[in-house]
């Protein structure tokens, strides 16, 4: 099973990943978008829908603990991953 956390921070810190809900839908409508991860209390229907073609693992924590898990120090309720970089996230 892939470590979330450990997938995470190496997407951030080796590929190319973009936050916020309004970054990430954006991502998405262009078709930049491989994978996309909303925190359990995210506010976006359209990103938790998985109508948009882009695979949606849905966090279970809050987007305090989602922000936290990124090594951010503010609230992350959507990411999407456009480069993967050296991690497996994309097999979560």
């Amino acid at each position: 099973m892939v470590d979330i956390g450990r997938a995470l921070k190496a997407a951030v810190s080796t590929g190319k990943v973009v936050f916020g809900t309004q970054r990430t839908e954006k991502a998405v409508k262009s078709g930049e978008a491989k994978m996309v991860i909303v925190a359990s209390n995210c506010p976006s229907d359209f990103l938790v829908s998985e109508d948009h073609g882009v695979k949606v693992h849905r966090f279970a924590g809050t987007n305090m603990e989602l922000g936290a898990l990124c090594g951010k120090p503010f609230s992350v309720s959507a990411l999407a991953v456009i480069e993967k970089g050296s991690s497996n996230i994309l097999s979560l």
